[in-house]
């Protein structure tokens, strides 16, 4: 049986005596065919390397960027591709074959040595050599130690000392840059005129009186401990406090619980070095410290400390920060520490994360995430008061943590009495060690019990579950289908292709041998983790299942999956509960109680629960092997998100989970020789995300050149990417060009967003948008509220869409959702809102709850006066070009064209060209659009590039509120990005949009210079004028 394309059968299709095409020619599926010059993007509906980025029904699998095909404007490309009809393939063919050159190898080996012995940085040369051609160019560059790019489908080649990025659109020749016209009615140009003559008489600059700025320090809310009114000299006060703290401890332990809980303690592997720990941190000022799974470490160690100092009548010099790379850690911990000690949470032991602290004057340990501590560390540099900290899950190498240990080694020498612990899962101690000048290690064992193991094939072979191809009844060439470009990268998976299945696994039936050939790696089977499930349920003994997923998505597709099966959903039997570090910490905390008796916990996670946190009563870990991870391809300015195998040392961890109270197993769900030849340990984050939230960071807290700062990390990271989020920063004004913080360099540094949020924060509440940038502020820093329920996909997507109106925004669509949520709250009727309109309530809730902080945050800095309300800075509130326009300000440098192609919208990019939009936008949809640009949240490579969070805008707003603003080189406009974006338009018209953005910039400086200045009195007629130029924007006709 043959699947069937149209009329035609794929037999007919691969059939190879059928066609016989040249290099250039890349025949997959009909659907997917490109022409693909040097793995360049190739025609729409076709893809880049091996297929990727191609048209929305674009391809079948292994076209158009991954399973299904990829993104918007599938087939087209210039003129009708017609591969299908004999006729037009031949005559293409003919064409193509009379462009390609002959290539003379002496005379290229020639220039391309003087480009390597000569002073130029690349050679562009603008021929055609064909396939093979360019192949032989290539290896002649690679053996000069030089780099080579094929671009415009193979017919611009360079040549280059440095690497080259896959896409210039300086070399673009159809979509690099595009000239815009710009009109503007008699009647409009007139009106704003008026505006800017009556804004020069009433605007009142008075350059002596000026309001200083108020920084960081002053707007940074205070999370030190709370300690009594102590000074020097009142040492009565002291000792009496010391007192106290020593005999409730001592009344405490007395207890028949502490009794009991202190027999519990002390089988604890971390009991028995307590005596060494005291000592070490004694006598040293750095300690490391390794501990396996389940030893103690993270709630004994802390223990440890503040027992010894409160013993020692040192109780109240005493103040212990322990800090948790995530919510839930921080908080679980420090309620298992107050429940140990007997007290209350909040009393000697409290925490404290973004938007929820519990803490009191008595507190002497604090458990918080390593963000607090950062933003401590702006207002404290030398971190005053603090005598001991300790690092925890270190080797997750966190960015914020990679950033903190670098901080802490500098500081060090300036406070010789602060005792520092860096507390691991694994047995990498040695690299922290020798960074802190070898620096002691004790390790203590883990107590765990024997934990079995159980790969793919012997799970397949105890679940009797079979793999299903992803073409029914075409199983002959599964191995050879899994070969798709998604693979391509992955050297795991590829390794796997190659293992002959029937040697390797002769024992095993032929049912599972079978499945194994069908396996490719690339998506978990969520049908093999819920056949799996089922297995432990029936067959093995009692015990929690802990499974491993990589995160909402499968969560929640999961979730699905067991409510519908007849056998585990039955609630009264199995508790299924989803744990995700962006859940609301009172959901979380339900995952640590222990069922009734008669019930089987399910816990479906992300590998939050790989470390820092410990679910007492699993027996049983489900291990997919895989989790999402960020990574960034600085040479393409592109952040790539797609699940990745963990390491052998993440392996270790998730195995360990399983041997907490008994005996357990692990089921790993991928083969053991992908286990065997996983990596040791996982990229630091530090080398694999966008750096510009770190680099203002780093400025903020004073520590010199940002690159210089940054080589003295563990693993320093690719100076590219230093570069790039350098030039980030300068582009939207927080940097200088001596890489100095502006004013709004200063006051982005006291948000703890990422900087275009941020600047999108201040100039909405700079021209009277305040209330629909808090809003989308905090749903960008947070999570998209909308969820999207596997089987009611149209309904969620069509209710997303209801908000959004015609808008073409994503952004609007948010807006307006939360505020028919706040409407709903008013008349108690929110959560029958949210089920109607698929949104997540706690995730509303939590975006109010940071709208609250975030104006909290403006008026420290004197952005707002709180006691004026909200209402007193929304004058435009429900301006849609105006909050366009904010969105505009702040997301810049994020823009796209919007080009028109027939009946469908293309979308180009200046760092990579052709993008998408994602399936989950509310503009994914969308033919043709009113407006020629987009500004987008984010973008980012999974199966193709796309953008995410996009909102649909005007010339006018992006000339407005963009990027600066320069002449065009041919003198007839203006332009911006470099010269990608150009604006043409008559002398008067281009004078008048030059003044109105003077201005503009004029009042947003004097805000941001002067915090408490009046914009509506200051600058009433120069914003009316924008809006009126906003209100007769371009539209597409």
């Amino acid at each position: 049986m043959s699947v069937g394309c149209g009329h035609r059968t794929l037999a007919y299709w691969t059939n190879p005596l059928r066609l016989r095409l040249p290099l250039g020619i890349a025949l997959r599926h009909p659907c997917a065919m490109s022409y693909r010059p040097n793995y360049q993007g190739g025609r729409r509906g076709g893809g880049g390397r091996g297929g990727g980025g191609g048209g929305r029904g674009g391809g079948g699998r292994g076209g158009g960027g991954g399973r299904g095909g990829g993104g918007r404007g599938g087939g087209g490309g210039r003129g009708e591709q017609r591969w299908w009809d004999p006729q037009w393939r031949a005559e293409r063919l003919r064409q193509m074959a009379g462009e390609v050159e002959k290539l003379d190898e002496n005379e290229w080996w020639n220039k391309i040595k003087q480009l390597k012995e000569g002073g130029q940085q690349e050679l562009i040369v603008k021929r055609n050599f064909g396939r093979d051609g360019q192949n032989v160019l290539a290896d002649m560059a690679q053996r000069q130690g030089l780099h080579f790019h094929a671009y415009n489908k193979g017919k611009t080649l360079v040549f280059s000392k440095v690497p080259l990025p896959d896409y210039r659109a300086d070399l673009d020749e159809r979509h690099g840059s595009t000239q815009k016209e710009i009109k503007m009615s008699t009647e409009t140009e007139r009106r704003v005129e008026n505006l800017l003559a009556r804004s020069k008489e009433t605007l009142t600059i008075n350059d002596t009186a000026s309001t200083s700025i108020q920084m960081a320090r002053q707007s940074v809310p205070n999370m030190a401990v709370s300690k009594p009114e102590l000074t020097e000299d009142d040492n009565a006060f002291k000792e009496k406090f010391n007192i106290e703290l020593r005999d409730l401890q001592h009344s405490r332990k007395a207890t028949p619980s502490a009794r009991a809980m202190q027999s519990f303690r002390e089988k604890l592997p971390a009991f028995k070095v307590k005596d060494e720990f005291l000592k070490a941190i004694a006598d040293n000022q750095v300690l490391v410290v390794s501990g396996e799974t389940g030893c103690g470490k993270t709630t004994q160690l802390p223990q440890f400390i503040l027992e010894e100092e409160i013993e020692r009548l040192r109780g109240a010099e005493c103040n212990i920060i322990c800090t948790q790379p995530r919510r839930i850690s921080a908080i679980s911990v420090a309620a298992r520490i107050a429940s140990e000690r007997g007290e209350n949470l909040g009393e000697t032991v409290g925490y404290q994360i973004r938007l929820e602290a519990k803490r009191s004057a008595q507190t002497r340990l604090l458990f918080c995430t390593t963000g607090v501590l950062l933003r401590r560390l702006v207002q404290e540099p030398y971190l005053g008061g603090v005598s001991h900290l300790l690092v925890d899950e270190i080797h997750e190498r966190g960015m914020n943590e990679d950033f903190l240990i670098i901080i802490l080694r500098d500081l060090l020498p300036r406070r010789p009495d602060l005792r520092l612990i860096l507390m691991s899962a694994t047995i990498n101690a040695e690299l922290f060690s020798t960074y802190f000048g070898n620096a002691p290690i004790i390790h203590i064992p883990g107590l765990t019990y024997p934990v079995a193991e159980a790969f793919l094939e012997d799970v397949l072979e105890k679940t009797r579950y079979k793999i299903k191809s992803e073409f029914d009844n075409f199983q002959a060439n599964s191995r050879r289908r899994r070969r798709q470009p998604s693979t391509k990268n992955d050297p795991l998976t590829e390794m796997f292709e190659d293992v002959d299945i029937d040697a390797q696994y002769k024992n095993y039936s032929i049912s599972t041998r079978q499945s194994l050939e069908t396996w490719d790696g690339v998506q978990l089977d969520l049908g093999l983790v819920e056949a799996t499930i089922e297995y432990i349920c029936r067959h093995e003994k009692d015990g929690a299942i802990l499974v491993f997923l990589t995160g909402w998505d499968e969560i929640s597709k999961l979730l699905d999956k067991i409510k519908g099966n007849s056998f585990l959903g039955n609630s009264s039997k199995f508790l299924v509960l989803p744990l995700h570090g962006s859940m609301p910490t009172v959901n979380q905390r339900e995952i640590f109680d222990r069922p009734p008796s008669n019930m089987r916990k399910i816990v479906l996670a992300t590998n939050i629960a790989e470390s820092s946190i410990t679910i007492d009563d699993v027996v049983y870990v489900i291990d997919c092997g895989k989790a999402k991870e960020t990574s960034y391809d600085a040479l393409n300015k592109l952040a790539c998100l797609l699940p990745s195998w963990i390491s052998k040392a993440s392996a270790h961890q998730r195995r360990g989970r399983a041997g907490r109270v008994q005996p357990g197993v692990c089921y790993r769900l991928y083969p053991k020789v992908i286990h065997d030849a996983m990596p040791q340990y996982q990229l630091p984050e530090i080398l694999r995300t966008p750096l510009q939230e770190l680099c203002l960071n780093i400025k903020s807290l004073q520590l010199g050149a940002v690159a210089t700062f940054l080589a003295k990390a563990l693993q320093p990271p690719d100076p590219l990417s230093v570069k790039n989020a350098l030039e980030l920063l300068k582009t939207i004004g927080a940097l200088d060009e001596m890489e100095e913080l502006t004013p709004l360099g200063r006051h982005l540094c006291t948000l703890p967003l990422d900087p275009n949020i941020g600047k999108m924060l201040l100039i909405g509440s700079v021209f009277q948008c305040l209330d629909p940038a808090l809003t989308i502020a905090a749903a960008l820093a947070h999570r998209d509220p909308f969820v999207l329920p596997m089987n009611r996909k149209e309904e969620a997507d069509a209710a997303k869409r209801s908000f959004a109106g015609d808008s073409c925004s994503d952004h609007i669509a948010l807006l307006k959702a939360f505020g028919a949520w706040k409407d709903a709250k008013c008349s108690g009727r929110e959560r029958a809102f949210c089920w109607e309109n698929f949104l997540s309530p706690m995730t509303l809730q939590m975006m109010e709850d940071m709208r609250n902080q975030f104006l909290d945050l403006l008026s420290d800095i004197g952005f707002v006066n709180k006691a004026r309300g909200v209402k007193t800075y929304n004058q435009y509130g429900d301006d849609l070009e105006m909050v366009c326009a904010v969105l505009c300000a702040g997301l810049y440098p994020n823009v796209i064209q919007c080009k028109r192609r027939g009946k469908r919208t293309a979308f180009y990019s200046k760092e990579v060209g052709k993008v998408d939009i994602h399936p989950s936008s509310v503009n994914a949809g969308v033919h043709l659009f009113p407006l020629p640009y987009m500004v987008y949240s984010e973008k980012v490579k999974t199966t193709g590039i796309y953008i995410r969070d996009s909102t649909n805008i005007s010339d006018y707003a992006l000339l407005l509120f963009g990027g600066s603003l320069m002449p065009s080189k041919t003198g007839e406009g203006i332009e911006m990005l470099g010269g990608y974006l150009h604006f043409s338009a008559p002398k008067s018209i281009v004078q008048l949009i030059q003044r109105l953005r003077g201005e503009l910039d004029k009042l947003l400086q004097r805000k941001i210079e002067e915090p408490g200045l009046d914009i509506p009195a200051e600058g009433k007629a120069v914003v009316a004028a924008a809006v009126e130029l906003l209100h007769n924007q371009n539209v597409y006709h």
